[in-house]
């Protein structure tokens, strides 16, 4: 993805906490393959609001987004799932790490202030014969805990415009039956999916025809996943404050089915970066006044490395200084804002302290202490 987006890229298999990956367990056993993690990379493949790319500065929005009265008073929020709390996977580096650590004199705060942590389980590479059962296998996880699970189809065609997370499903027809294999693990538990990040906020590499295409696949997407869970909270992709316009991106959402309450109940923001929570929470409701959607809609932020906010020179590749954010929960305390979410997770590398996707202690401690 490119530097300017939720910036996740892939190198075989993305992981925001790991990948529930196939292969090496049963039918119906989640198997981690923690062989690579989201992180920012290529250049920018679309114009900024100017119309002019840069390669490392993100496209910065016109005007700062405010929080909007009239749709705090329009509509009443929906309550946060019922479960306890989110869900943290058995399975990841960080804990592998931890594990395999037991004398290193940092393994006490990376333990504590990341692995005790619940994160995302990303599903990353296409592979329809087992998507349902390691779903499954996850989604089971959370509700056995009585914890709701945040899951991450990110498998959509032409994915990251062909950079460093390219891949994803052959076609968009392949693409829908894996969603429906996809939404077949779901059962009725409570979840919260976060759809493909990227897919609508970098979506300029396209042509009008083929990102028509794509929106209508996303919208498909949602309705699947909802139809098959009632209980599933399914989140499109809003991009992050440093980017787009609220008008521009809710023109992009509302195109993908994000304003339709079949499909869709809200936005999710700042994927892999850095943009201050308070920035995204303002930016989201602008975003949710411009799509005007019906009541219920809401938003999710991931909060994974925002504890300092965005580097002001735009760096975007484990830059320094960063900070872990506010612990993922579903109870924010702010209107409009259903969760802060860990969907990357953080010391798993950009590219520049360790290997892309690979957990590195010194910097997943720079983040933690």
């Amino acid at each position: 993805m490119v530097a300017a987006a939720s910036v996740v890229v892939a190198v075989g298999t993305v992981t925001g906490m790991l990948s529930a990956a196939g292969g090496g367990g049963g039918p119906d056993e989640a198997r981690p393959v923690v062989t690579s993690s989201p992180r920012p990379a290529s250049p920018p493949v679309e114009p900024s609001p100017s119309g002019s790319p840069s390669a490392t500065v993100s496209p910065r929005a016109e005007a700062s987004p405010e929080a909007s009265p009239s749709r705090t008073a329009k509509k009443e929020r929906q309550a946060v799932p019922a479960s306890t709390g989110l869900y943290r996977h058995p399975d990841s580096q960080v804990l592998d790490w931890v594990r395999d650590h037991p004398d290193d004199p940092r393994r006490a705060v990376i333990e504590s202030r990341i692995a005790g942590r619940p994160a995302a389980v990303w599903f990353a590479d296409y592979s329809p014969d087992t998507i349902t059962s390691r779903v499954r296998a996850v989604v089971s996880g959370g509700a056995a805990q009585g914890r709701v699970p945040v899951v991450v189809p990110y498998a959509v065609p032409d994915r990251d415009c062909g950079g460093y997370s390219e891949g994803g499903a052959p076609d968009l027809a392949a693409y829908d039956d894996w969603i429906d294999r996809f939404a077949a693990g779901l059962g009725g538990a409570e979840v919260i999916v976060i759809l493909e990040p990227d897919a609508i906020a970098q979506s300029g590499c396209l042509s009008a025809g083929e990102r028509a295409d794509r929106f209508a696949s996303l919208a498909r997407a949602g309705r699947v996943l909802k139809d098959a869970d009632p209980r599933a909270r399914v989140y499109f992709d809003a991009g992050h404050s440093g980017w787009r316009t609220p008008a521009e991106q809710a023109a992009l959402l509302r195109q993908a089915g994000a304003a339709s309450a079949a499909s869709s109940d809200g936005v999710f923001s700042n994927v892999s970066n850095f943009h201050a929570t308070a920035a995204e929470a303002a930016y989201d409701r602008a975003v949710l006044d411009a799509l005007d959607g019906p009541p219920g809609l809401g938003a999710v932020i991931d909060t994974s490395r925002n504890g300092n906010g965005a580097p002001a020179d735009g760096e975007w590749c484990d830059p320094a200084g960063r900070r872990i954010g506010h612990a993922p929960t579903l109870s924010t305390g702010e209107a409009g804002i259903d969760a802060y979410l860990w969907v990357k997770l953080p010391g798993e590398s950009d590219g520049c302290k360790g290997e892309p996707g690979t957990f590195t202690p010194s910097y997943a401690y720079d983040l933690a202490r």
